[in-house]
């Protein structure tokens, strides 16, 4: 089966949740399987060291991770508006992949959590856009006939998934959240799928 790729960094567990639903809605789709990955934290002071295989959660990401998906899920909390570093430092050692057109037209999508309502979400998605777009990636959003987007109070917006985590990180994932973490799952999929059967392993554009 063709896999997209689910890419994540969490820091107390909230987008580790969206990255799981995300990958739920992506196995919903014949034919398509989810790979789930995430990156290690980097430190502002020093060096940091991991062990090669996390203590939990799935495997960090490897570079023909990017070279074997047919689409990318990324995932990410909110730092200021922006992407975390963790996940953005992984990203600026892409270079390779850019240079031979590994991820150019497949598609992928966002999704992000914030402490606080007014947190950045938005922001954080459109700016974790920016390199997937420099990597040739087709941008995949939610469509207002998730009428979700409508109704939720917490998080949800036709850039990509979000949820309200709250100031202590400790609220769940809603019930209108997981339905847009599904369908954005979903969304990926069949547009991964559609890409394959009418162009070929979603060849370079």
């Amino acid at each position: 089966m063709a896999e997209v790729l689910v890419l994540y960094y969490s820091r107390y567990g909230s987008t580790a949740a969206m990255a799981r639903l995300v990958a739920r809605g992506v196995e919903e789709v014949a034919g398509m399987q989810a790979r789930l990955r995430t990156v290690p934290a980097v430190s502002t002071v020093c060096e940091t060291v991991e062990d090669e295989i996390p203590e939990t959660g799935p495997p960090y990401v490897e570079p023909r991770d990017l070279q074997e998906c047919a689409g990318l899920a990324l995932g990410s909390p909110t730092r200021f508006g922006n992407m975390a570093a963790a996940l953005k430092y992984f990203l600026d050692s892409t270079t390779p992949q850019w240079l031979s057109g590994a991820l150019a037209g497949k598609p992928a999508a966002v999704f992000t959590s914030t402490s606080s309502m007014h947190g950045g979400q938005e922001s954080t998605l459109l700016s974790m856009m920016l390199p997937l777009l420099h990597h040739g990636m087709l941008i995949v959003g939610l469509p207002f006939s998730e009428t979700d987007l409508l109704r939720t109070r917490s998080g949800g917006t036709p850039y990509g998934a979000s949820h309200l985590a709250g100031a202590e990180n400790d609220l769940p994932v809603s019930e209108e959240e997981q339905r847009l973490c599904l369908a954005l799952g979903r969304r990926l999929a069949e547009s991964a799928r559609a890409l394959m059967s009418g162009k070929g392993a979603a060849r370079p554009l």
